[in-house]
């Protein structure tokens, strides 16, 4: 459907993070919107604030007039409903058009210049960081992003007339092959999602397919050592590399103290020397990395980058500071891969080295639970002490025998406390907030829902 042709935007699963920010944006754009989302939140309570008609019940009566017409209405969903979902059938057997998320990106990666950012982990951190600077320059940039951006309060940036869109490119269901960038970003290829992609070579495959959808004259930029996995066949584009420390684009002089990082950015497009992170842990050296990378290929100069990578103040859920007392610090994050739980820690354990770490973990998918136990319990071996909650089903039915307690069994001895429910955890925290010097709470469920009762009951201590 042309965009002149939609009067009206119905989104099966509004509440999301990635379509909360097309329902803003089509809202923007003087459409009609309206939607289905299974429980309420703060973001849909937004939504409906800025003019979205959002329901929690999969009701087709609940559909409003305006979005019963196929010839004006676009219908946008995510492959997290159930197919059997009543309004998604409805929609689909009344002849409606039908698109996913990323399809409705991909047309705009067609109409625009996009720059895309992809992987199994770092995605969002990246993406906001390159979208943040560019929208420091003249001409500005759009962004929808998979986190809400502390600068701006939004998931969504819209730059005027310019013709730059950043997106998070997610591999889940193949949906990044809907992309055409024209630069992009590849932050790692740990094996994930392999209930959808059988293997790993399956999975890595999949990166190869979507960096051949690059277009002619474009950039694939590739943290240092993926090339080899890779092996990309885009003649017609750029290939560089990067890391924290190796690779076309890197740092140099790093120094980390009195809270914050700062280093040089090497770039084979021009040094920035003293580069201070608004975010001062030490995956960001990478991300940061990677971000500038992206953004000095488009046409942002030292300055703004430099300016900008200060000011940044990250996105929620990613290593979020609740509380920052003397006596207490209370983090927030969203991990859900080994990999990235791994690099959690280790940035945990470098800005206290000398502090008991507590961490919360709540387990996301029972497919991925069953993958990848053993390597969620070597990284949660990192901390001192570990509090596990009932795993996060998300799309998923329950899986027999796959529950917390396979990764609470072969976590390091002395290490796990426990297997608590969602709602044992207040309890938990309160019970042991005495004892507690640094928490983090993490997980892609709906762990984080607590974290402002959490931040009370510790502030209190």
């Amino acid at each position: 459907m042309e965009n002149s042709q939609i009067k009206s935007v119905y989104f099966v699963g509004a509440g999301g993070i990635g379509m909360s920010a097309l329902v803003r944006f089509f809202l923007s754009n003087g459409k009609k919107v309206a939607g289905y989302d299974k429980t309420p939140c703060d973001l849909t309570a937004t939504l409906i604030s800025e003019g979205a008609d959002i329901h929690y019940e999969d009701n087709v009566s609940l559909i409003p007039e305006y979005c019963r017409d196929k010839s004006s209405t676009l219908v946008v969903y995510t492959p997290a409903i159930p197919q059997d979902h009543s309004e998604l059938t409805w929609f689909r057997t009344s002849g409606f058009d039908l698109q996913k998320r990323a399809q409705v990106l991909g047309t705009l990666t067609r109409d625009m210049d996009g720059l895309c950012v992809a992987g199994t982990h770092g995605k969002t951190t990246t993406s906001a960081m390159a979208a943040y600077i560019l929208d420091g320059t003249d001409e500005g940039c759009n962004a929808f992003l998979g986190g809400i951006l502390k600068n701006s309060r939004s998931n969504l940036m819209l730059g005027g007339r310019s013709r730059r869109v950043v997106i998070e490119a997610d591999e889940f269901d193949r949906s990044f092959h809907q992309l055409r960038p024209l630069r992009s970003v590849i932050t790692a290829m740990d094996a994930d999602h392999l209930d959808i992609y059988g293997d790993y070579q399956s999975y890595v495959e999949s990166f190869r397919h979507y960096s051949s959808l690059i277009r002619k004259g474009g950039d694939l930029i590739l943290r240092y050592g993926l090339e080899e996995k890779l092996k990309p066949e885009n003649k017609d584009v750029r290939i560089w590399s990067y890391s924290a420390g190796k690779g076309d684009f890197h740092a140099e002089n790093v120094r980390i103290g009195n809270g914050g990082i700062v280093f040089d950015f090497i770039s084979p497009l021009g040094n920035i020397e003293d580069i201070s992170l608004g975010v001062p842990v030490q995956i960001n050296i990478e991300n940061g990395v990677a971000a500038m990378a992206l953004a000095q290929l488009s046409g942002a100069d030292k300055d703004v980058i430099r300016t900008r990578m200060a000011s940044f103040r990250g996105t929620d859920r990613r290593f979020d500071f609740h509380l920052k007392t003397d006596s207490k610090i209370y983090v927030s994050d969203y991990a859900h891969h080994p990999a990235e739980l791994r690099q959690c820690a280790i940035s945990m354990r470098s800005l206290y080295p000398d502090r008991k770490i507590t961490a919360i973990f709540q387990p996301h998918l029972y497919t991925r639970t069953r993958d990848f136990y053993r390597d969620f319990a070597d990284s949660l071996s990192l901390f001192d002490e570990v509090w596990l909650t009932d795993i996060y089903p998300a799309r998923e039915q329950p899986i027999p025998g796959i529950t917390s307690r396979i990764i609470a069994d072969n976590i390091r001895a002395g290490v796990c406390r426990g297997v608590i429910s969602l709602s044992g955890v207040l309890d938990m925290v309160r019970s042991e907030a005495d004892d507690i010097q640094v928490l983090l709470t993490v997980g892609a469920g709906d762990l984080d829902n607590l974290a402002d009762k959490i931040t009370g009951i510790l502030s209190n201590k």
